[in-house]
């Protein structure tokens, strides 16, 4: 899995944390790995403590590649990049909308990317839109948070409505339990038959955590400064398991 991305329609479920930490054990794994921040709250930009991304005019594939190139920062951590969040981001929709092949121009912008890195890994914002389409069509893997409740298990139902009804490809989809509390009657309830339904369901569950909550007074990733927390297992188990579904 060359190009992944941390998405969910639902926010609030740990998609965030999940792309800063699973960023930073890639890194630690000896992956060379760019995060792309492409929520306009730039919260994974916020934790790497790097500034946001210099505005830049798209016009065409050229310059979005070159803009999202230029903004590339080197975070505290060698071998981990960042291309940060700008609020302009907001407006991503309306510039793709006027492209090309505007489905597909995020994927042709990330090819010219691969060679300098093992792993690139978007954080992406909580809908479906244009841009969520473009990141489901360049992503190799799309790890999706989902908290053991009702309403996150109908959101992923909903994604997944979404994926036959365009016809993309449902088996990138890798959905997996995050901020479990294991004394809830209906999280126990729901984590032993959702998974199930959904053939690439991820085995790791990332426990709900007080640590985790901590990372935006620390501004770093849980891993860095908690190492050997039950969740910062819990993270590194799960970049574990997607190395491992890559392959060789």
């Amino acid at each position: 899995m060359k190009i992944l991305s941390s998405y969910s329609i639902k926010g609030g479920v740990g998609k965030t944390a999940l792309a800063v930490n699973l960023a930073f054990a890639l890194r630690e794994a000896g992956h060379r790995t760019l995060l792309l921040d492409l929520d306009p709250q730039g919260a994974a930009t916020f934790y790497f403590r790097v500034g946001s991304a210099e505005k830049y005019r798209i016009r065409d594939t050229d310059s979005l590649a070159e803009g999202l190139r230029n903004n590339i920062r080197e975070s505290d951590f060698p071998g981990l990049d960042i291309i940060p969040s700008n609020l302009g981001y907001r407006r991503f929709d309306i510039v793709l909308d006027g492209m090309k092949k505007r489905r597909s121009q995020l994927r042709r912008v990330l090819e010219e990317l691969k060679p300098d890195y093992d792993v690139i890994l978007m954080d992406c914002p909580p809908n479906i839109t244009l841009l969520s389409e473009n990141v489901f069509r360049a992503s190799d893997g799309i790890l999706v948070p989902i908290i053991p409740t009702v309403l996150s298990r109908r959101a992923l139902e909903q994604l997944a409505g979404f994926f036959k009804d365009e016809n993309l490809p449902r088996e990138t989809l890798r959905p997996f339990f995050s901020m479990v509390q294991k004394r809830n009657k209906m999280h126990r309830e729901i984590m032993d038959d959702l998974p199930a339904a959904y053939p690439g369901f991820l085995k790791s569950v990332i426990p709900f955590s007080a640590d985790v909550e901590k990372m935006g007074l620390r501004r770093m990733p849980l891993l860095a400064y908690s190492k050997a927390c039950e969740a910062a297992r819990a993270y590194r188990a799960l970049c574990d398991e997607i190395l491992s579904l890559a392959g060789p």
